[in-house]
């Protein structure tokens, strides 16, 4: 698969012995070598790896350094720091630590670098979820940026990570590529009235969890279709990860700044909405909850759920327009 004039190859090997200009560390801040992809990397390649990485370090989480590869095919190594020595990490964390890495293999005007999956080691991050955040964050760098970069290597060291990578990687990358276009993408996302009290005096809104990444609390809502209108999308949309049927449809406002997704540049458009049916998360979505606007009525109640995208500021903006 190629982006641009560089080629995606997903391989199930030994990173330590690809002969790629870099290869990725699966780092913590300290950039101490234990064990996993790193201690394989200081095992194979040499103490001296862990000695010049101890040296630039500590460095922030997501960050990203090179050092010289040792005994290893490769010539360097790129140290990405997916957690801290309490070996914790997250989305965001596997996301910047990526994105760190290719600027850092740009820097060096690379041809070739081989990622492992960043994470899903001792960081027990989701294997499903890395490898979209990943194609995610390689898709954005290629399609954002003139790139050196001729060769981006998934290398997944046994049968199971391989093919969850395989998969996902794959579909993600030809999904965006073939059926979404060049960008900016189009979106919808709707704000479901129901009611959560007898009386239908108290109202609320329908959120889904996110079962992929972004995570957390989000508006029903997806892309735009070849061929659908916006009403179209945001009813087929809501009704495939709520099981609702919307009705009383009215465009509330559209959101168009470019970090507002960040995956990559998305135009939103949000939709007021009633619904008829009984609400049930549907299969790409992890969970479904229903809010009373009380608990949303303020912009710092908002604070204690974790919002995906823009969904925070766009509760606030329709709570201000209520009033």
């Amino acid at each position: 698969m190629r982006i641009k004039n560089t080629e995606i190859k997903i391989i199930q090997s030994d990173i330590t012995a690809l002969e790629v200009e870099a290869i990725v560390n699966a780092a913590n801040n300290k950039l101490v070598m234990g064990g996993g992809v790193a201690g394989a990397i200081r095992q194979k390649g040499g103490r001296e790896i862990e000695d010049e990485a101890v040296k630039k370090g500590p460095i922030k989480i997501g960050e990203a350094v090179e050092t010289g590869a040792g005994k290893l095919p490769a010539k360097y190594v790129i140290h990405a720091a997916t957690m801290g020595l309490d070996f914790k990490t997250d989305e965001v964390k596997v996301r910047q630590s990526c994105a760190s890495s290719l600027q850092v293999a740009e820097k060096l005007k690379l041809k070739s670098i081989a990622f492992p999956a960043l994470g899903c080691g001792v960081g027990g991050f989701p294997l499903v979820a890395a490898a979209k955040i990943m194609a995610q964050e390689v898709f954005k760098h290629l399609r954002e940026k003139e790139s050196d970069l001729e060769e981006i290597i998934f290398c997944l060291y046994d049968a199971e990570a391989y093919e969850v990578f395989q998969k996902n990687v794959t579909a993600y990358l030809e999904y965006i590529q073939h059926k979404l276009g060049n960008g900016p993408f189009t979106t919808v996302d709707a704000i479901i009235e129901v009611a959560v009290s007898a009386d239908q005096a108290e109202k609320g809104i329908v959120f889904i969890e996110r079962s992929n990444p972004p995570f957390g609390w989000a508006l029903p809502g997806g892309f735009v279709d070849y061929g659908e209108s916006l009403e179209q999308a945001v009813m087929r949309e809501a009704k495939e990860e709520t099981n609702l049927d919307l009705f009383d449809l009215r465009q509330f406002h559209t959101y168009s700044a470019p970090d507002r997704d960040p995956r990559f540049h998305t135009i939103g458009t949000v939709f007021i909405a009633k619904a008829k049916g009984s609400p049930r998360a549907g299969d790409d979505a992890k969970g479904l909850r229903i809010i009373g606007l009380t608990e949303l009525s303020t912009p710092p109640k908002l604070d204690k759920f974790n919002f995906a995208f823009d969904h925070k500021q766009i509760i606030a903006d329709y709570i201000k327009s209520r009033r």
